[in-house]
């Protein structure tokens, strides 16, 4: 087990202290009013954490306090790994960007697209083009969630039991079959809609690696980073470490709730949301792509295959927000493109939150999320777990983190 630590003073870092400790004040009142249960920030600047702050409880029933230790359900923070995986394969000619998808899942041939209609009378008609695997990297594949609500095609994801992108008891393999059966939403390459594309590509890289996802995260990626404390599920001398999962009351506190199954290896392989991490270990992570690849001699990736994945992929240049499907016309799009499953600041002056352009990065669905800011060599993870309703955690986090940079 690695434990993160802080190893600089702010000011060494040229970093305002001041500014720090008011963001802890911030957060710490979410803790205090019941908003949060308990949470952990750290911030890196040249590699070295120069702020590290844990405060509150990992569980509040029996009262254990969060630390650096603390392993927590990352959500859809995998899917930057999943990237990383893909991109790998990808250099080492086994995969290419522009392969269609059915050369490798050949039952994703010939898709069909929504072209109208609703329930058992939508129509379709077949698609422009291929699915392509730079299409599942950047949410442009045509893909959808069944708890959206927002589409046709999102009905019928319901009704096939993809309400929460798996049906009960199936696997990887069979999930993957099901989502290919389902019609796209539109022209792979022509909107950005978030979606289940990172399952099917954990599936391309099960297929093409002949290894289990697991297997390849924890052989090519987690073990080579020493990222002990990560998988897709934990074993038992890890579980005490373990946080609880909340969700937000309509009130605005919060309760426990059900949450991703992390005791023994879960049937379902997900590339979308399925690991359980550490802050030592998310740390080591996006200091490899901040390093653009490489970590303590361990190289996973070229510096210019880092660059291509941290760098705008939508067509033209466009803004998630004016690309995006119905549902992702949001503020919190505005000034964003999409790289390989992370997010880019295009536009520094269209952001909800003051950023730094070519900021990258994500989120999960308990309110955890990550930065690298190349502009200031920068790396910012923020640890929690709760599902939120209302709860707007990010904007004020950025805008305090960036309060505390240099000009």
């Amino acid at each position: 087990m690695g434990l993160l630590r802080q190893e600089a003073e702010p000011g060494e870092a040229g970093l305002d202290a001041t500014a720090l400790s008011r963001l802890d004040r911030h957060f710490a009142r979410h803790v205090d009013e019941g908003r949060l249960p308990g949470y952990l920030l750290s911030v890196a600047r040249g590699g070295r954490v120069a702020h590290l702050t844990t405060y509150g409880l990992r569980d509040m029933a029996a009262g254990l306090p969060v630390g650096p230790d603390t392993l927590w359900r990352i959500y859809s923070m995998t899917k930057p790994v999943t990237a990383v995986a893909v991109l790998m394969l990808v250099e080492e000619g086994r995969l290419a960007l522009d392969d269609p998808l059915d050369r490798h899942l050949p039952v994703f041939a010939d898709p069909r697209v929504y072209d109208g209609g609703e329930g058992t009378g939508v129509r379709t008609r077949p698609a422009a083009g291929p699915v392509l695997i730079r299409h599942l990297l950047t949410h442009t594949a045509g893909l959808t969630f069944g708890f959206y609500y927002k589409h046709p095609v999102d009905a019928l994801y319901r009704e096939a039991g993809l309400e929460f992108s798996v049906p009960p008891g199936a696997g990887l393999a069979e999930t993957v079959e099901l989502y290919a059966r389902m019609p796209l939403q539109f022209d792979p390459g022509t909107q950005w809609n978030y979606s289940v594309a990172s399952n099917v590509l954990g599936r391309v890289v099960e297929v093409v690696s002949g290894r289990p996802l697991d297997t390849f995260f924890a052989e090519r990626i987690l073990g080579p980073l020493g990222m002990t404390d990560t998988g897709f599920h934990i074993e038992p001398e890890q579980e005490g470490r373990m946080a609880e999962l909340y969700g937000e009351r309509q009130d605005g506190g919060i309760e426990p709730v059900p949450g991703l199954p992390v005791r023994g290896r879960p049937r379902f392989l997900s590339g979308s949301g399925g690991l359980v991490s550490s802050a030592h270990d998310f740390h080591r992570f996006m200091e490899m792509l901040r390093r653009r690849g490489e970590l303590d001699g361990t190289r996973l990736l070229s510096a210019n295959t880092v660059a291509l994945m941290t760098r705008n992929q939508l067509p033209g240049g466009a803004i998630v927000r004016d690309f995006g499907a119905p549902g992702h016309q949001e503020p919190g799009n505005d000034g964003l493109g999409f790289g390989f499953n992370v997010s880019v600041v295009v536009d520094p002056s269209r952001t909800l939150a003051p950023s730094s352009l070519g900021t990258y990065g994500w989120t999960g669905a308990a309110s955890t999320a990550f930065w690298v800011d190349p502009r200031h060599d920068l790396t910012v993870q923020f640890m929690t777990q709760v599902r939120p309703k209302t709860l707007k955690l990010f904007p004020d986090l950025r805008r305090l983190v960036h309060e505390a940079l240099p000009d």
